[in-house]
């Protein structure tokens, strides 16, 4: 069983993979980093204002798509997002420790 661990106000760790909550969808997003996954995605290092790139799309072609930049602790939420924070820039949220 997968633990989540809380690194940072913004980010939560499990396995290896980084966890942002995203204001728009109301669902954590991972962020696979590391040559041990086949996609991943790059890290600045950054736990308290991360940046991470590509752009992150979660749910992609789907009624519920997601697709952002995550950068300087920030979310720019792209205009092909399905949600009500498209084509804003946001701070990323505080998360919760998850049990």
């Amino acid at each position: 069983m997968s633990e989540f661990l809380k690194v940072s106000k913004v980010m939560l760790e499990s396995n290896g993979i980084y966890f942002i909550e995203c204001p728009g969808c109301k669902y954590l997003h991972p962020l696979h980093v590391g040559s041990q996954h086949k996609i991943r995605w790059d890290f600045d290092g950054n736990l308290e204002k991360p940046t991470f790139s590509p752009s992150l799309m979660v749910n992609g072609g789907h009624s519920r798509q997601c697709h952002s930049f995550i950068r300087n602790g920030q979310i720019q939420f792209l205009s092909d997002c399905h949600h009500a924070l498209a084509g804003k820039t946001v701070d990323l949220p505080e998360v919760e420790e998850l049990e």
